[in-house]
């Protein structure tokens, strides 16, 4: 066999011999890291569920070097999971037969086209998050968990100007702050709403670097509390969160909703969708729970978690325009990350010691991983201490909060 009957018969490897030696080393680099993220969350470290499909999409889509150009920066080349022309342009979809076309030969099409681009999935992701979230812990402790939620919100403002003055219009920075709230429906559909043309690295930063809070926030959480004494600090158990009844709980999610979205109109998707989730937990009605916190809930994040590994391939992570992206995603949640720690320090100091500052880390919005990350620092310096109901209060407030401010952003922003 001639090495040009070799090539043609493997146009993965003469892909990769006709690109620039630079995109060459940066797909190596991202099927790299696409396996580190499946091993690490394998492992444990990261999170899981999100980590492992997205890390295999990730590897898998820059060793077949097929490009997919969402932002129409280098042609408009599909791949063999997703068709870049779909939208508009020259070579976009005229007709139903062009459509039915390309679902056949993109098999994850649909799932993009249908769910992703419009949103839709990150609705069915607040459904299921809200089926597992007890409103009762926000109700104990309401005023506790409002103020480590609006401290965790200090990446979302401050990389509102940091981003503008990189160059970004203020739709776009809005957009790009929102990842500082650490909730990934609410950035996907933000984006959406706000900068459709950086829908989709927006939603692969969120989503690669909220993973890897998982993993990192320890880190800083040790960093700006030295102390084991402190970090290990014994919160008295509070039996309030158990004292609301299923009834209690739905009208205060009823109420919650119907007044957030009298408000915020246009973050009505996102806000019904949660609050739908809880009304159902606390409805009693078990077939629609089990539907929600599970068929609902794992397979929109397992397809959440392909699609934005397939989406991470090199030409679009490593534009030029595209790049700064992956840069300020990292410093919004690092700000957010240093901004419930502050919380936690300041709710500390009122209370003569009586609240954990770790806590302050769960006011970061992504349900329910910062929870467990404060729980598990917590305990690993000291076994008896229990924060979880704390921490769970500051969560679901940071969920609501995020909701709130994304949505005062689309509703002001013109």
């Amino acid at each position: 066999m001639s090495w040009e009957m070799f090539l043609s018969a493997f146009q993965g490897i003469e892909a990769m011999l006709h690109s620039s030696p630079r995109m060459v080393i940066a797909r190596f680099g991202l099927i790299i890291l696409g396996m580190v993220l499946v091993y690490l969350g394998k492992k444990g470290i990261l999170e899981p569920l999100l980590m492992i499909p997205m890390g295999f999409g990730m590897a898998v889509i820059n060793a077949s070097v097929m490009m997919f150009d969402p932002l129409n920066l280098h042609g408009g080349l599909g791949t063999l999971f997703l068709e870049a022309q779909a939208g508009s342009g020259p070579d976009a979809i005229k007709n139903a037969s062009d459509l039915m076309y390309i679902m056949g030969i993109d098999w994850l099409q649909p799932i993009y086209t249908f769910t992703f681009s419009n949103g839709l999935i990150a609705c069915f992701v607040f459904m299921g998050i809200g089926s597992l979230l007890d409103v009762g812990f926000v109700m104990a402790r309401p005023f506790l968990s409002m103020v480590l939620a609006l401290f965790a919100e200090l990446g979302t403002i401050f990389t509102l100007p940091i981003a503008q003055y990189c160059g970004y219009t203020l739709k776009q920075a809005a957009a790009i702050s929102v990842v500082g709230g650490a909730d990934g429906p609410m950035v996907l559909f933000t984006s959406l709403k706000l900068a459709p043309e950086l829908f989709v690295p927006i939603a692969v930063v969120a989503y690669l670097y909220l993973g890897l809070a998982y993993g990192g926030y320890p880190y800083l959480v040790r960093l700006m509390i030295p102390s084991s004494k402190v970090r290990g600090t014994v919160m008295p158990y509070d039996s309030k969160a158990s004292q609301f009844s299923s009834g209690q709980k739905m009208v205060f999610a009823v109420v919650c909703c119907v007044v957030l979205c009298l408000l915020l109109p246009v973050a009505a998707p996102l806000l019904f969708s949660l609050f739908f989730g809880i009304v159902i937990r606390e409805s009693g009605i078990k077939q629609f729970q089990d539907l929600l916190n599970g068929p609902v809930l794992y397979l929109s994040t397992l397809f959440l978690g392909l699609t934005l590994g397939i989406l991470c391939e090199a030409n679009t992570i490593f534009d030029p325009k595209v790049l700064p992206l992956l840069l300020l995603g990292m410093l919004s949640l690092l700000l957010s990350g240093i901004g419930g720690i502050i919380g936690g320090y300041v709710a500390y100091f009122c209370t003569g010691g009586k609240v954990n500052p770790v806590v302050g880390i769960a006011g970061v919005s992504c349900v329910p991983t910062t929870a467990k990350v404060a729980q598990k620092i917590v305990q690993k310096d000291n076994p008896h201490a229990i924060v979880m109901q704390y921490a769970l209060g500051a969560n679901v407030m940071g969920v609501i909060t995020t909701a709130i401010i994304a949505g005062v952003f689309c509703s002001i922003i013109k």
